[in-house]
Order: C-alpha cells, then structure tokens, then sequence
C-alpha cells in the first residue's frame, strides 16, 4: 500500500511540472534574440528631458545646434534615421553623403514659413485689409471678377493664370533642389535653407549672435504665419458671410 502511494505522488508531481513556466530569464534572453533593435532607441536620449515637453525624453536630433531648437518634437520627426536625398535625386543615379532628417526639416520649415508669410499678407491685401486693395493691373483681376481671395484660386484656374503660377513654381522648385543635390554630394557647405538672398544686407557686419537673432525672428515669424495663413484659409471657408475681410 505504501508502495502504491508513493508511486501516485510521483505521478502527481511529474504532472505538475509539466505546467509549470519555463526559466524567466531564458525565455525573456530568448525573445530579446529574435527581436530587432528599437528605432527609439536612435531617437531619443533617455538621459535628458526635451526642454519645451519636460515629461518627455530629448529628441537625438534637437541638441540646439539650430537657432529656433526649443525641443518641440512630440513625434520625434526630426530624429527618424533616414537619407532624404532620394525624394530630390534617385540613388540609383550616383552615391552621395545624403541628406540627414533634421537638416531636411529646417530646409523645409525655412521655406513654409517664408511662403506663409507671403501668402498671408497676399490674402489680406488683395482684400483691401490694409487700406488699399492690391491687385494687378487688368479687368480679369479686379474686384468685379474676382471678389475676394477665397475665390481667387478657383477663377484663376478656369482663367488659366494659374498655369503661369504652377510654372513659375515649378522653376523655383527646381533650381531650390539643385543646392540640396550639391549639398547632399558634399559639394556645397550650406546652413539649411540659405541661399544668400539678403538684398537689403540685414546680416552684413553682423556678428554670429546678431545674426542667429535674426535668423530667430524669421523662424518665429514663419512659424505663426503659417497658423496665421491656415486659420484665416479656414475662416473664409466656414460660409460667405465670412469670405470678406473682415471676415467674421
């Protein structure tokens, strides 16, 4: 009978350890074995909180070696480790150093906040904001055919004066890109979205804290012009009791 009973418990305890977990440590070592390295780990620097969002960690890439950098990056954009060079020169073509992610973003920050600023002060003074309504000369562009800047771009199409417009573009696009393809060969040593056009010499004699002042105050402007030009986009397009300045 003993016999009998020792023989049962053995049984027992052999079942049991059949559904017991395996070794933590070997199965997690294991896991970590198979898995790719983690792209946040390129992208943050876990020892130092960003300074504008202090509950989150430093994007790599916002170090403050940009005028403007005050560590706004909640998605981590500026850090995703990536050749941008291939949306301007296929790399089939020829090897180049590349484009890094953060150059490409000041690159293209620089140049949406300069044509927000413009667009903007376009939209209110061609609506008479300022005093004066400023249009071209000729019957096409005047108030009579063309009421206000929120209906501007549909008539100017039907028109076909938007076709000059997307050509003119297209050739400022196309000579911009030509630099970032030099810059990206390491054939030009450019600060983003430099192209030497200071006509009114802003920046001449300045010393390097006067002029990061004032490449500051451009980025700052450029940034609120474009909230400013999509929020008054916006308001014109709510109804035609607002499509006029001032437009509420």
């Amino acid at each position: 009978m003993t016999s009998f009973t020792a023989a049962i418990c053995a049984m027992m305890a052999t079942s049991a350890m059949a559904f017991a977990p395996a070794s933590t440590t070997d199965s997690s070592s294991a896991l970590k074995a198979g898995m790719p390295d983690r792209m946040w780990d390129q992208m943050v620097d876990k020892n130092e909180r960003s300074a504008s969002l202090p509950w989150l960690p430093r994007a790599k890439a916002l170090d403050g070696s940009y005028v403007g950098d005050v560590g706004f990056d909640p998605f981590y954009l500026s850090s995703i480790p990536k050749n941008f060079a291939g949306f301007i020169q296929p790399p089939s073509w020829e090897e180049t150093d590349g484009i890094e992610t953060i150059y490409w973003m000041r690159e293209a920050e620089l140049k949406h906040g300069r044509v927000a600023m413009l667009a903007w002060f376009g939209w209110l003074a061609t609506d008479g904001a300022f005093g004066i309504m400023m249009r071209f000369p000729g019957q096409i562009y005047s108030v009579d055919n063309i009421p206000n800047s929120y209906s501007a771009h549909d008539i100017l199409v039907e028109q076909g004066s938007m076709s000059f417009l997307l050509l003119a573009v297209g050739l400022i696009e196309f000579c911009t890109g030509a630099a970032l393809v030099q810059v990206s060969k390491g054939e030009l040593d450019r600060e983003a979205g430099d192209f030497g056009l200071d006509p009114l010499q802003f920046l001449k004699g300045k010393s390097k804290e006067e002029s990061d002042r004032m490449k500051t105050r451009e980025l700052l402007n450029g940034r609120l012009a474009m909230l400013a030009f999509g929020a008054v986009a916006t308001q014109t397009a709510l109804g035609e009791s607002t499509q006029n300045f001032p437009y509420f």
